[in-house]
């Protein structure tokens, strides 16, 4: 497979995980007022799991998926995406979703910078700019100082942090692990940690609703509602496929390449945003996501022309 189609499907697949990531965003602050996080998680997750293993390993080679000889490496990406998620899904039980999600997406600009610390890949000035742009961006939306400030908004910009580790770790194993290993793993991770946190606080003897945030995290456990039975399918299928594709664009893809395609997860959080919870961002928050959009997208343009310029001549520095 040539290099121009190994990015086309890894970009492919970064957009696909971004629509999917989207409905489970959705669907958990849908879900945040009548469960616990730690709950939703883990039946989220266990749904995962059983479409892993029952669905798409079978149509994808079979159970030798399960096998590596880099656990730890999997368990540092299961402690990663864990606490990117819980953060972010704490965070967005008390936000509007598309302003969460806007903080959320500095994380793809985090991993260009990642990229050069922890992989060696070569970023210039231009793309250290849109990184300084999108981190504008990030400031406006979160407006610190002001009477508008939510300390729930760092709960986002926290599990941007553990989003980028996350994918730097996925590019440095992707060339001995599939993207279903890799997905397999984060999944039993999410089983583990969300049953851990529902012994610790599903009897709701912690129960903090001084915020909604640490209301979702410290709820106690309940019985789901027949009519919530299919939110719950949807949450852990769109967990399943889109904890696949994501692993399979950052191991076919450099960072810095696949990362700017998520955005197509802001367009959908507003969609999302307005059409579930009759929420638009107001004028400042447009200006921040019309900031971090424009860096990310610049991110991406700049690696689609160096990989056309590269094609025809001498590689150089940018």
């Amino acid at each position: 497979m040539t290099n121009r189609n190994t990015n086309l499907i890894g970009i492919t697949s970064a957009v696909g995980a971004g629509v999917f990531f989207t409905i489970n965003d959705t669907v958990i602050k849908f879900l945040s007022d009548g469960y616990a996080l730690h709950q939703i998680v883990l039946i989220r997750s266990t749904i995962g799991m059983a479409i892993t293993l029952g669905v798409l390993m079978p149509l994808m080679g079979g159970y030798t998926h399960l096998r590596t000889t880099r656990l730890k490496a999997h368990m540092l990406r299961g402690f990663f995406v864990v606490f990117a998620n819980m953060t972010f899904f704490l965070g967005l039980s008390a936000m509007r979703i598309a302003d969460a999600t806007a903080i959320f997406f500095f994380a793809p600009l985090l991993i260009t910078g990642f990229s050069v610390i922890f992989l060696g890949e070569t970023v210039g000035p231009r793309r250290w700019i849109a990184v300084a742009l999108g981190l504008a961006g990030v400031i406006i939306i979160m407006r610190p100082g002001s009477a508008s400030f939510q300390p729930a908004a760092l709960l986002p910009l926290a599990a941007a942090f553990g989003y980028a580790g996350l994918h730097i770790l996925t590019r440095r194993i992707g060339s001995t692990e599939s993207a279903l290993t890799m997905a397999f793993y984060i999944q039993a991770t999410f089983i583990v940690v969300s049953a851990i946190f529902g012994l610790v606080f599903g009897s709701g003897q912690f129960s903090d609703a001084s915020s909604a945030s640490l209301d979702f995290l410290t709820r106690a456990w309940g019985t789901p509602a027949r009519s919530d039975y299919a939110l719950l399918v949807a949450v852990g299928t769109a967990s399943a496929i889109g904890g696949y594709l994501i692993s399979q664009a950052y191991r076919l893809c450099e960072a810095g390449l696949a990362a700017p395609f998520e955005y197509i997860a802001m367009p959908l959080s507003i969609f999302w945003g307005v059409v579930v919870f009759d929420e638009w961002p107001d004028s400042t928050t447009w200006a921040g996501i019309t900031l971090i959009l424009t860096a990310g997208l610049y991110t991406a343009w700049r690696e689609t022309a160096k990989d056309s310029w590269l094609a025809g001549r001498k590689p150089k520095r940018q």
